[in-house]
């Protein structure tokens, strides 16, 4: 697109250029006319002598050629300038053809990224499911924990509270042992006493 707009500008420019150079000869022509008009007085004039026409055959000389010079330098110059913003121009449009395929290369590219990024949010998504799996079995297993450590405190106070009567059992098995032992020691002295 840009390259047609490019084109047509220059078109539209040549164009205009040439529409100077039409009006331009449309003016010599005219300075023409005017001296071929100035050629048939002449004619009418004959009984003139040779030599004024041949001055104003030369003069008439000079002016065409001033004329046609004029409008080959204007021309020459014209057509430079126009062969000059061509080669520009043609430059530019390959210049942007370039940049044209450069940027074609990269929205391809852009292209594979946009597909590859695809890609990986679908591996993204299912990894976030995993993940909210895995989140939820492990409040499960957090909750597991909470209630045997829960069932641990109780078990750790039963035991303590079994200490506490193991302990107790035991103080008193000590004191009836001992008592038993009391007992004993009465009993053999009084079996040995005459």
């Amino acid at each position: 697109m840009v390259i047609a707009a490019i084109a047509c500008a220059w078109a539209w420019q040549l164009q205009e250029q040439l529409k100077q150079a039409s009006n331009t000869m449309n003016d010599y022509e005219l300075r023409i006319g005017d001296l071929e008009a100035r050629l048939s007085d002449t004619d009418e004039g004959m009984s003139q002598n040779a030599a004024v026409q041949a001055a104003k055959i030369r003069d008439l000389d000079t002016e065409v050629r001033k004329l046609w010079d004029n409008v080959w330098k204007q021309s020459k110059e014209r057509l430079g300038k126009l062969e000059a913003s061509s080669k520009t121009y043609n430059k530019k449009i390959a210049a942007n053809e370039k940049s044209l395929k450069a940027t074609q290369t990269r929205v391809s590219s852009a292209a594979d990224d946009l597909a590859k990024l695809k890609n990986v949010s679908g591996d993204l998504s299912r990894l976030i499911s995993s993940a909210k799996a895995n989140q939820a079995e492990v409040e499960r297993v957090a909750d597991t924990l909470n209630r045997i450590n829960l069932d641990l405190a109780k078990i750790n106070r039963q035991v303590k509270s079994n200490e506490e009567g193991i302990r107790a059992t035991d103080a008193f098995r000590r004191q009836v042992n001992g008592s038993i032992n009391e007992l004993e020691g009465a009993i053999r002295a009084l079996q040995s006493a005459p």
